[in-house]
């Protein structure tokens, strides 16, 4: 392949010892999270003096300041707060929060505080905002770094779009979906591609159509969590169909944890789907898909900017080292703006969105807390997005149910976005989720497209490596939590066992699969949690 032709690298935060991303083919060096005893840290500075005020009676608030946080419309494992209406109260103490973390839950968590007249200060390692979501450029054109989009059901999102000036942004699509197996490419969008999907005997076809209704019409899940996935579809919808789409679906998602994966996780997936179709006859076998025109980045950077004009502040390139505990109370950060010496800011509350396996590197914390961090296990999502001169396929989401493929799926992003809107370029992510110690996940961006692109002619026969105009390599950890059996009573509270101290990742979503809404819906929970302490 002609050198120059691959463009950058990221790398999100997923090194056992790291937080931070690698820029530019690079990963970038960041300091080990543990470092509060270097020399640096210990030379101290004076600490910043932290004001606490009364809010006297006032005019009411503005009625978008007395919204509830988020409807999330979905049920909640035992044990997981909901987050309480908001309350404008005549006299209240304002706090001041320390958020580590600017992806989707840290800032809209920011948000949601500005907007119950709380101060809150973001900090994040990466120089960019939207962790997972986060974008780089194509043309001149923001992609994300991993594809996203919205479900109808998305309304933590779609809300928040709203209330943020961007919902003539959204696009609605009809979903079109195709399935790789047996040598071809089937399309697998409607109920009637099911009945026309050959890999499984007709009888199993109606069987698994069966299924697939009872699932979406069914309405709880807490009686699947003890039965996996694996079980329950070799059961109901036989072995013949669970072999030929369930297992190399859970097995690409979930790699040697694909037969431990819970069912209720799988029943969510069948419920978003229903919840995500459209209206009428003709409707109701469409699902739609949204994406903002102007990328995912633009939402969060303008949520950013809304936090600072509510008097928050919000860093980039600027590290969190450790969280500061005195006399029992999380007290503020010990954090490097700007790649600037370590100081110590001082809060009335800390909340962060790290992964759990960061988490403790960052603070001491009570044994039986510290195992529910300690047993979540997460893959990571290593992608290569593919910038060519022609569309690969006609399909704008493929799974690749053929296991001899390196891939799980093909999500051509130019089959939902127009092309024109890059430059008239095409776009597919080639996506994975891999252990750290897959041999996948530890090739180099180079070895990754070598290793990958001669299988692309199995999904279209024309296809030529001379379509791929340049590529990009992407890897992000702490992607996909692994959710057993029994998961929804391993679940870390939001509020931990230390005062003012509190936690909001993406093991924390449950039986949803990680998102953007899920993260925005959580982000505004878990600020509506640290308002109501701040009331004593």
């Amino acid at each position: 392949m002609a050198a120059g032709r691959f463009h950058a690298a990221h790398h999100l935060p997923c090194e056992p010892r790291h937080i931070g991303p690698a820029v530019a083919g690079r990963r970038r060096p960041v300091r080990d999270l543990r470092g509060a005893g270097s020399r640096r840290a210990r030379r101290g500075v004076r600490p910043r003096i932290c004001l606490r005020y009364r809010v006297a009676r006032g005019p009411a608030a503005p009625r978008d300041r007395r919204r509830a946080a988020l409807p999330g419309g979905t049920q909640h494992p035992p044990g997981r707060p909901a987050a309480e209406p908001h309350r404008i109260d005549s006299e209240r103490t304002i706090v001041k929060a320390g958020i580590i973390g600017g992806g989707a839950a840290g800032l809209a968590a920011a948000y949601e505080l500005g907007l119950r007249g709380h101060h809150a200060e973001v900090f994040e390692g990466a120089p960019f905002l939207g962790g997972q979501a986060s974008t780089f450029p194509v043309n001149g054109v923001p992609l994300e770094r991993g594809y996203h989009h919205l479900f109808r059901s998305d309304a933590a999102m779609i809300d928040l779009m709203g209330e943020l000036g961007l919902s003539h942004r959204l696009k609605w699509i009809d979903s079109n979906v195709g399935y790789y197996a047996q040598g071809r490419l089937w399309k697998f969008t409607s109920p009637f591609d099911l009945l026309r999907f050959r890999p499984i005997p007709f009888a199993d076809r109606i069987r698994l159509g069966l299924v697939t209704l009872g699932l979406q019409r069914r309405k709880e899940w807490a009686s699947l969590e003890q039965t996996t996935a694996t079980e329950w579809m070799r059961k109901n919808a036989g072995n013949r169909a669970y072999d030929a789409i369930f297992e190399p679906m859970l097995r690409g998602k979930f790699g040697r944890y694909h037969d431990q994966i819970t069912m209720a996780w799988l029943w969510n997936k069948f419920a978003l789907r229903t919840a995500s179709r459209g209206k009428g006859l003709t409707g109701k076998f469409k699902e739609q898909l949204a994406y903002p025109t102007g990328s995912f980045g633009e939402i969060f950077d303008v949520l950013g900017e809304r936090v600072r004009e509510q008097g928050g502040e919000v860093h980039i390139s600027s590290g969190v080292r450790r969280v500061i505990v005195e006399d029992g109370r999380a007290r503020g950060l010990e954090v490097s703006v700007d790649g600037g010496e370590p100081e110590r800011r001082e809060y009335d509350q800390v909340l962060s969105t790290t992964p759990s396996y960061i988490f403790p590197r960052l603070v001491d914390l009570p044994e039986e807390y510290l195992g529910r961090l300690t047993d979540k296990v997460y893959l990571a999502a290593v992608l290569v997005i593919l910038v060519m001169n022609r569309s690969l396929s006609p399909h704008y989401w493929t799974y690749v149910g053929d296991r001899s493929l390196p891939f799980l799926g093909i999500i051509e992003h130019t089959n939902f976005i127009p092309p024109e809107h890059y430059g008239g370029v095409h776009i597919a992510y080639l996506t994975n989720y891999l252990e750290r110690d897959d041999p996948l996940y530890k090739m180099t961006p180079e070895e990754l497209y070598q290793e990958y692109v001669p299988h692309l002619q199995k999904i279209n026969p024309e296809f030529d490596e001379s379509w791929v105009v340049e590529y990009h390599h992407h890897k992000v950890d702490a992607a996909q939590p692994i959710v057993t059996q029994g998961y929804s009573d391993r679940i870390p509270d939001h509020r931990t066992p230390i005062p003012g101290l509190y936690l909001a990742n993406t093991t924390q979503i449950y039986p949803e699969d990680r998102g953007t809404n899920y993260s925005v819906r959580m982000g505004r929970q878990v600020a509506a949690l640290m308002d109501e302490d701040s009331r004593g």
